[in-house]
């Protein structure tokens, strides 16, 4: 591929040498890329380059949902026709290979100030132990190995996963501006500097610029006459930089799974021969074409405590996963849509969404943002340190508290520390209630049934920084919250704070270790990064398709979906801030306090969030079978869900990107009847 850059600089500069063949606008006349007729450019363009890992999708209609008796009966998948525009996808699931790669650039960019980013990016290995099962060897060398390098990653939530997928955009186009000459390499770049694209595309980057492109703009000449160029850097509309790396839709997943373009009757024909229930044809799991006959074609579970075979002739050859690439791929290229690992989707989980969601390009799940302007009106800097979720830490500790001295006395450690009482609140009991018959911390038991006192203190003082990060969040001190956490807490009481013996000897805290962990999930967001927020409803005064932020329970979920649509109380409640919208149908919280700190007694009217369903706005869909699930789960329609910050031994990912401009790229019919 020729360099495009150069291509621009030289037409730029072959505009302004001569007229005779230019191109004008047939709409007003005036040429293209001259800048004595001020300069309109239009950059050679012919098709959007596929991004590395990707293969195209070509999109069309199909018919989503149950193609298989519903065992399970959870009736969440009828079948419905819909639209899927044109994509890319990853030819194969994302490896341990990538992930590691992954981990090694946040390593070399984060570890020096924020070593809990690359932290919050390890996968969970621990997912491999069972209470009855010996797997250790999973948990010691499944993610690191060479042998494993080319499996897939897993122990990934579906955060970590869309995390992922940021990195990588930043990381194609970072490339694809080097390669193009507009960038130097920059292998030192760290914290707020790292190379991000939106920030780039906005001007709030840091980057090493070899030649920028040359700009037709009259208006901004420069030179002592003011008769030369100036120069300009990359924009979306010139054709370099790629579309954002994200997961597929729920939809797009399961039009890509089934490969049905391999089943068209001719070239000229819509005739689709026949569905499938697998990414092939028949009902079957096995090869039946003569050379491969009877081999199986995915990694599944074949029966109970069957995961591989018998010895000599292995039927899937594999015991848990497989590598990314084995196996027989789909009509559309793709590896392993069937079994290996089930793999998140994009969507958030409803059951009924198919009978609500739109029938062209169906989601459930967006959040639509701006970005944050400054007292100027312009974009707002970028983050030059990692931004916290104050109220979640605070969360989390309260939970730590009550798990590990609620069971001492089995009542509530704290009562006076369970609820933010004003601001933006989360006021949920435990997820996690605590389990009888388990002894206590030793300490306890050695010291007359006291509480460690050093560990009371320290948690006292975590608690104090907290209630202050938590005040300067509600008065919208957002930078001040997160510097506050990470002078106090992570560079401050996590550091200093250790337990010193009589004869001189120092031991970490156990505590700290745990926390410093577990506080790690609950960075929002990098440095390097621009700043949005969630639009509100008086910015969309007079808009027609949408008007406040959040549309994930729409229709379901939210209070007009609900038993309460003609409660006018309940709906001032939530209007003035006394009642949880999130809370209003579906939960898997515990709600004791509301959003005043008052406690909600149970029954009646009042009742509002004792957990009746596992389903919530944090509820993701994953598809697809895996290493340990049976053939049903292989199924293309079938569905399944798990909270977005958890993880599992079975389940992965792989990214998509959208498709822009024609649905068939360079290989479309260009006569259309």
């Amino acid at each position: 591929m020729k360099r495009l850059t150069q291509w621009l600089i030289a037409f730029s500069a072959i505009a302004i040498v001569s007229s005779c063949s230019r191109e004008t606008s047939n709409t007003t006349g005036w040429d293209y890329n001259n800048p004595g007729l001020g300069g309109f450019q239009k950059v050679p363009f012919m098709d959007q380059e596929t991004g590395p890992g990707l293969v195209l999708v070509e999109g069309g209609t199909f018919t989503m949902g149950r193609v298989e008796d519903d065992v399970m009966y959870d009736w969440n998948n009828r079948p419905r026709r819909l639209t899927v525009s044109s994509f890319y996808m990853d030819q194969t699931e994302v490896s341990n290979f990538h992930w590691n790669e992954y981990l090694y650039w946040l390593s070399r960019a984060y570890d020096g100030t924020y070593p809990m980013v690359y932290k919050n990016a390890l996968p969970d290995t621990l997912v491999w132990r069972s209470q009855l099962g010996f797997n250790e060897k999973y948990v010691e060398y499944y993610l690191r190995h060479p042998a494993y390098r080319d499996y897939p990653v897993v122990g990934v939530s579906w955060l970590q996963a869309n995390d992922y997928c940021k990195w990588r955009t930043d990381r194609v186009n970072e490339y694809l501006l080097i390669r193009e000459g507009v960038l130097d390499f920059n292998i030192n770049q760290m914290d707020e500097t790292t190379f991000n694209t939106e920030a780039y595309l906005n001007g709030k980057g840091d980057e090493s610029v070899r030649q920028n492109l040359t700009d037709l703009n009259p208006s901004k000449l420069t030179g002592k006459r003011g008769r030369t160029l100036g120069e300009r850097q990359v924009r979306m509309s010139d054709g370099i930089l790629l579309p954002r790396y994200r997961l597929p839709t729920e939809a797009e997943w399961e039009f890509a799974y089934y490969g049905l373009i391999g089943n068209m009757n001719g070239d000229d024909s819509e005739v689709i021969s026949s569905r499938r229930i697998y990414p092939w044809d028949g009902h079957y799991v096995r090869q039946d074409n003569e050379e491969f006959q009877g081999e199986i074609r995915a990694n599944f579970r074949r029966g109970r405590g069957d995961y591989m075979g018998v010895a000599g002739n292995l039927n899937d050859g594999a015991d848990v996963t497989a590598p990314v690439d084995h196996y027989w791929p789909n009509d559309n290229g793709l590896y392993n849509m069937a079994g290996n690992v089930a793999e998140w989707v994009l969507d958030v989980y409803r059951p009924l969404s198919s009978e609500d969601v739109d029938d062209f390009r169906p989601f459930r799940g967006n959040v639509f943002q701006t970005k944050v302007l400054n007292y100027e009106g312009a974009i707002d800097e970028k983050n030059f340190q990692v931004e916290y979720d104050v109220h979640g830490m605070k969360e989390y500790l309260n939970e730590f508290e009550r798990i590990r001295f609620q069971r001492v006395s089995a009542e509530k450690h704290d009562p006076d520390d369970q609820v933010i009482t004003k601001g933006i609140m989360k006021t949920n009991e435990s997820k996690n209630p605590v389990s009888r018959g388990y002894a206590p911390d030793p300490y306890y038991v050695s010291h007359n049934s006291e509480k460690d006192v050093q560990e009371l203190r320290i948690l006292k003082e975590i608690n104090a920084i907290l209630d202050k990060a938590v005040e300067y969040k509600n008065d919208k001190l957002d930078t001040e919250a997160s510097m506050y956490v990470q002078e106090n807490l992570f560079e401050g009481i996590f550091v200093d704070e250790f337990r010193e013996g009589d004869l001189g000897g120092e031991y970490a805290y156990e505590i700290i270790s745990i926390l410093r962990n577990g506080f790690s999930d609950f960075m929002i967001e990098t440095p390097g990064k621009l700043k949005y927020r969630n639009v509100t409803e008086e910015e969309n005064i007079g808009r027609l398709n949408y008007r406040r932020a959040d549309y994930i329970d729409y229709v379901d979920g939210d209070i007009e979906s609900s038993i309460h649509y003609d409660n006018t109380k309940r709906k001032n409640d939530i209007n003035q801030a006394k009642r949880d919208p999130d809370l209003v149908m579906y939960q898997n919280k515990h709600e004791e306090y509301d959003l005043k700190g008052t406690g909600i007694q149970p029954g009646g009217d009042n009742r509002t969030a004792w957990p009746t369903t596992l389903v919530s706005n944090k509820s993701r869909v994953y598809k697809g079978g895996s290493w340990k699930d049976r053939a049903y789960w292989m199924v293309g329609g079938n569905r399944r869900f798990l909270d977005e910050d958890k993880a599992t031994d079975y389940i992965g990912f792989r990214c998509a990107m959208d498709r822009i401009g024609s649905p068939g790229g360079m290989n479309q019919k260009k006569n259309r009847k």
